[in-house]
């Protein structure tokens, strides 16, 4: 009797513990790989790759934001003359208001000559930078699905190269200072990852930084670091590395940072961007991630910044003008201290991820 008692008991366990799901396995996440090259986009959602290996976070730094402009604030001004605006700023450019038909465009720093670089018109080019010396222009292209391919294209006579062969979805590539070297994202359709390389300016000898996954690389001044962002959603962070792979550490302490950034020409500055959907604001730190603050004006849900060849001022995208318009967003500049907000371009599409450049 005694033996029949613990049996239906143990039968009724059972049931209870299968019934409370007890011994179902928690659904693994579907990389969306798509979805993470979002990252520096002015697209309202993004989901990123987890850190491999758990970092100490740096002590907090709380911003200090600049005021707000006025509602019914009147347009920004164009640059003037007494600016001093020199060199020239790539972007990538909806002209068709599609992102599948994202375009390459140039203009001078000034706001004028504006033109159209890329071709194709029913293919995505994305991730522009401009090189060092100012005579040629990489950037991400889409080849088919899920491979995007890197480009360089010369200003000079307008020859194209393709750099990469189907590798995976690749972008934000930037060139070393010394322009012997291009680090980029690669994204892998077979599991989501992304993780940052490095490879020779012609494309050859490419290969991962070991351990190192994130996304929107960008070389430090003296080509001797690579600064890019990491973490899960709603943690991410920008952090530092060794060309090597060593040093690993973290620079930033700041909410939803979503990606691009950049270091000063000094090597005394980090711009980056964070903040909620539609509510992004630019930040400008110590290279260190210490005395974070607010550079631009809020209210433009601004975002992707880049510096001047000389540091003096910052480019990026906002909405000041057309705040809620999926359309609205243009290239401005800034300078550094916060004052003399400018806007470059002023189009019925979205201008965005200007790189700064000779």
């Amino acid at each position: 009797m005694m033996s029949k008692t613990k049996l239906l008991w143990m039968m009724i366990g059972l049931i209870l513990l299968l019934g409370c799901n007890f011994f179902t396995r928690a659904p693994s996440p579907t990389p969306d790989l798509l979805a993470t090259l979002q990252a520096s986009t002015p697209s309202s959602s993004s989901s990123s790759p987890a850190v491999p290996n758990s970092i100490a976070t740096l002590a907090p730094n709380l911003p200090s934001p600049n005021p707000t402009l006025s509602s019914g604030q009147p347009s920004i001004p164009a640059p003037s003359a007494a600016d001093a605006l020199t060199g020239h700023i790539v972007f990538t450019c909806q002209l068709f208001k599609v992102q599948s038909m994202d375009q390459i465009c140039i203009i001078n720093a000034d706001g004028s000559g504006m033109r159209r670089l890329t071709t194709e018109d029913n293919l995505r080019h994305y991730y522009p930078s401009l090189a060092p010396d100012g005579q040629s222009v990489l950037y991400s292209g889409f080849r088919e699905l899920n491979v995007y391919e890197i480009y360089n294209l010369n200003l000079k006579d307008g020859s194209l190269d393709q750099l990469t062969n189907r590798m995976g979805a690749l972008n934000a590539p930037e060139v070393s200072p010394d322009g012997s070297s291009i680090t980029f994202t690669r994204g892998n359709p077979n599991n989501g990852q992304l993780q940052i390389m490095v490879m020779e300016r012609n494309g050859e000898n490419a290969g991962n930084l070991p351990q190192i996954f994130g996304w929107d690389p960008t070389w430090s001044p003296d080509g001797k670091q690579i600064l890019y962002a990491s973490g899960p959603e709603g943690g991410v962070q920008l952090f530092v590395v060794n060309r090597n792979g060593n040093g690993l550490h973290q620079v930033s302490n700041l909410p939803a940072i979503r990606g691009r950034s950049d270091w000063s020409p000094d090597g005394q500055s980090i711009v980056t961007y964070s903040g909620p959907s539609w509510h992004r604001e630019v930040y400008i730190m110590n290279a260190d991630g210490s005395n974070a603050r607010q550079l631009t004006p809020s209210g433009g849900n601004s975002q992707g910044p880049s510096f001047s060849p000389d540091g003096k001022w910052v480019t990026f995208t906002a909405y000041f003008d057309k705040y809620g318009d999926d359309h609205g967003c243009e290239i401005y500049v800034i300078r550094t201290d916060g004052t003399d907000l400018r806007r470059l371009t002023n189009n019925d599409y979205c201008d965005y991820q200007p790189r700064w450049g000779p």
